[in-house]
């Protein structure tokens, strides 16, 4: 138990200074396109009515962003860069980072657990099953890899 602790404090520190660094980048980001040639697309009423409902609607997502892969980190930047109030954003910050650090935490160690014991015990199975999530991992790469080239070659033959 203690290292689940140990381990949930650490995540949450990273996650802390990781996801608010993420947001400070997307405030700055977005504090130079205001000054920037992209000034006037930004002060648009399409952009201004999305900034205002991210800045009192923007804390659930973030919140629940940090559940998903991927997705917090442009949720994070975005935050910043529309310049949510931090009185909204910190809160939300605090309880999905704790959130993710206490799943990371517990199932991250449970599969490290599993899968040290089957290396320890039982390593041509643990050397086995770690070949075959590369190549599932592999072929999953070059499927996409593949569609996209055949869907960006039907956008070509559509254009000529």
């Amino acid at each position: 138990m203690a290292s689940i602790a140990l381990t949930a404090g650490a995540l949450y520190a990273i996650v802390l200074l990781r996801a608010g660094g993420t947001f400070a980048v997307g405030w700055l980001a977005g504090a130079g396109a205001r000054r920037s040639r992209f000034a006037g697309r930004i002060s648009s009423a399409k952009f201004q009515r999305a900034e205002r409902a991210i800045q009192r609607w923007g804390a659930p997502v973030v919140a629940v962003s940090f559940l998903t892969v991927g997705f917090q980190t442009a949720v994070n930047f975005l935050a910043g860069s529309m310049r949510m109030p931090l009185p909204r954003y910190l809160p939300a910050l605090f309880v999905g980072g704790a959130a993710w650090a206490l799943i990371y935490a517990t199932a991250g160690l449970g599969v490290l657990e599993v899968l040290g014991r089957l290396f320890a015990e039982r390593t041509a199975f643990g050397v086995s099953a770690v070949v075959v999530l590369l190549l599932a991992a592999c072929g999953v790469v070059m499927y996409r890899r593949r569609r996209a080239a055949s869907s960006s070659r039907d956008t070509v033959a559509d254009e000529s």
